[in-house]
């Protein structure tokens, strides 16, 4: 009976929304797809998925279908990970999300040695700095920074994530060095869009908190694009030590109002709560808490910000 065999094609296609997105997701082609959803229908005999130009819904037997096989589906993964538990040996296709610019400069480094130390796991490696739904994207363990909105996701702290204001010297020469932060409302203030603590920076000093509201001509949504226009003497920016320490380390970039200290944030591996966690995400965290889990992390060692 195909049905059985066609029901992670069928869950993939409802929680993606199109044919085209599940074929991408499943490594196949959409047309591979849609063949075996008109099959699956004709074996049961009833319309599952009404196909519009615009967008796929379920009919009322579609629904109905769906609320059982996504639950046979997800018993179908906790028994793979209750036997995978059984052979001591991580195996399969380890599915990760990071930061862009975290998981280049501080996961993707860590790769192979990741590789060679379990040779039966393979990688698939998503970088990108959007917040993605890791269950509906089928992720297996993500890495996140800063402030975790409530959900049904198990969280590891990894390391803490200090930040700094920082800008090129030859932009502080040029336009003057903030003794406080209200003269940052006479800088060119660069701004990270993607950042979920608002719009505010928030200094304190001696138990006194200062909120400014940055200006400046420049929003970008990805944070290597931020230090590589501070190098260039475009503004002062709030960036995390991960991406601007080893520039401050070597003097291309100056720490603005060093009294102040901005919100300590930190650094986790997060990963959808199962019954049993699959050995291969279990050795993925493991490690990387191995490689980054210290209260000073590698990349603040040479920096004085205490």
């Amino acid at each position: 009976m195909q049905a059985f065999s066609t029901i992670p094609i069928f869950v993939t296609v409802v929680e993606s929304g199109s044919f085209s997105t599940a074929a991408s997701k499943l490594n196949i082609t959409k047309s591979a797809v849609s063949k075996r959803i008109t099959q699956l229908e004709d074996e049961l005999g009833i319309r599952l998925i009404n196909r519009t130009t615009r967008k796929l819904s379920l009919t009322e037997a579609g629904q109905r279908y769906y609320d059982y096989v996504e639950q046979s589906l997800s018993l179908a993964k906790q028994g793979i990970d209750a036997v995978s538990e059984l052979q001591g040996n991580p195996r399969g296709t380890l599915k990760i999300t990071a930061p862009m610019s975290f998981g280049v400069l501080h996961i993707a480094p860590l790769i192979a040695e990741f590789l060679d130390r379990f040779p039966d796991v393979e990688i698939d490696l998503n970088l990108e700095d959007r917040m993605v739904d890791m269950v509906e994207e089928s992720f297996d363990v993500g890495i996140r920074i800063g402030h975790l909105p409530l959900s049904n996701l198990i969280a590891k702290r990894l390391a803490p994530c200090k930040s700094v204001l920082c800008a090129a010297p030859e932009y502080l020469s040029r336009n003057g060095n903030p003794e406080k932060p209200s003269d940052l409302s006479h800088h060119s203030c660069l701004q990270y869009s993607y950042y979920r603590g608002g719009s505010e920076w928030s200094l304190i000093s001696s138990s006194n908190e200062f909120r400014v509201i940055p200006k400046g001509r420049l929003v970008v949504n990805n944070s290597e694009a931020i230090r590589r226009a501070v190098l260039g003497g475009s503004g002062i920016a709030n960036l995390p030590t991960f991406i601007a320490g080893k520039d401050i380390a070597a003097g291309k970039l100056q720490v603005v109002l060093p009294d102040y200290a901005l919100p300590n944030h930190a650094i986790y591996a997060v990963f959808p709560q199962r019954k049993h966690m699959p050995l291969k995400v279990r050795a993925f965290i493991d490690f990387v808490s191995e490689k980054l889990g210290t209260e000073t992390p590698y990349w603040d060692k040479s920096l004085n910000l205490e």
